[in-house]
């Protein structure tokens, strides 16, 4: 091979190869490519995990509604049982419902219902009956366990005959008489008082230990905002069960069934959160209320405002789920309550609303 010939097989083998700048720009496009895989792996991997928790959302709010519907469905429409309720007046227990946007001292800001219905409870000995005083309301007391969780009370009567024990905590036979929720209402001070022992945790939630009940059951761990309203057989809706409200003599608090005439449906409305998102709530460092960044965003959560049973303005179907909803969209927005106390967008954004009508009539 002659000298020049072997110049020329050099010259084809060097141009052969990748010169620096073409090996800087192939890493540099390899890079881009990397983390833009990366960016949409991390969004698949947000979005899937958003998904889960409102599937967790789902199913926890589809298994209240459920256990509801039954109590509900069982429920019993005789005018001669007490039951507690929202009257015109609202509740009078000082330390029940809170009215308006924010809480005002001794408010728990959540509703509470109690009813007779003819589901089975919990009771000690003896025999039963089929009939069971049913209370649902969401733990006020922040020292413990429960707190900001639905619980469902199912406490198991007598139909006939009374207990041999005299304690205030004995069962007490049903009495179909008005009044003794009322009584309850009033507390253990008066004297051979028998319902405000054992029934007084059906419908008081302070933080005395007269509200720590056994019989009381969490169904919601999630749930941490429960609100109920009434949709009338005229199409309105409202916080008052009747057009025409004749209470009991001297008892606003409960009522008994004659009151619902007027009412075609009970609508409840829950707020939940999922369980990982709760956790990310807690606050050590306030061990009296770990939770009071979400007590602060339940209490931005308003009430059923409409205590005339008319309005104004009225109130029409989804109004108060809607104002639930802007509460959240707006901590997921700014970071914050509107007292501005700092929220986690991300848990903002897992918090879920949720309401079902559940068919009350009476003839």
């Amino acid at each position: 091979m002659t000298a020049k010939a072997a110049i020329h097989l050099h010259r084809r083998h060097a141009c052969a190869g990748f010169t620096i700048v073409e090996m800087l720009v192939s890493v540099a496009v390899l890079v881009m490519l990397l983390v833009m895989l990366l960016q949409l792996i991390n969004n698949a991997t947000a979005i899937t995990r958003t998904q889960h928790k409102h599937i967790d959302t789902d199913t926890e709010a589809r298994a209240v509604f459920d256990r509801m519907a039954v109590d509900f469905a069982q429920m019993l429409k005789r005018s001669d049982i007490d039951c507690y309720v929202k009257a015109p007046d609202g509740y009078k227990n000082p330390n029940a419902h809170g009215n308006g946007l924010k809480l005002k001292v001794g408010q728990q800001g959540n509703d509470q219902i109690a009813f007779f219905s003819q589901v089975p409870g919990y009771y000690p000995t003896g025999a039963q009956s089929s009939l069971s005083l049913v209370a649902y309301r969401v733990r006020s007391k922040n020292s413990s366990a429960r707190y900001l969780k639905l619980e469902r009370m199912g406490k198991g009567l007598l139909w006939n005959g009374v207990s041999n024990d005299t304690k205030s905590t004995s069962p007490y036979p049903i009495v179909f008489s008005p009044g003794q929720m009322d009584t309850a209402v009033k507390g253990a001070a008066g004297a051979g008082n028998p319902w405000a022992g054992p029934w007084y945790a059906a419908i008081n939630n302070d933080n005395t230990g007269q509200s720590d009940d056994s019989d009381y059951e969490v169904i919601g761990s999630q749930v941490f905002r429960l609100e109920y309203y009434y949709l009338l057989k005229d199409g309105s809706v409202t916080d008052v069960p009747a057009l025409t409200w004749i209470p009991y003599p001297g008892k606003t608090v409960s009522a008994n069934l004659k009151a619902f005439k007027d009412v075609e449906a009970i609508v409840v409305a829950i707020g939940v959160v999922d369980a990982a998102t709760r956790t990310l709530l807690y606050d050590s460092s306030t061990p009296g209320d770990p939770y009071h960044v979400l007590f602060n965003l339940m209490s931005d959560m308003a009430d059923f405002k409409d205590a005339n049973g008319k309005g104004n303005p009225a109130q029409k179907i989804g109004d108060l789920e809607n104002e639930w909803n802007t509460v959240i969209k707006n901590a997921a927005t700014t970071g914050h309550t509107s007292d501005g106390i700092a929220f986690p967008p991300v848990a903002a954004s897992a918090i879920r609303v949720y309401h079902r009508y559940f068919e009350l009539k009476i003839l």
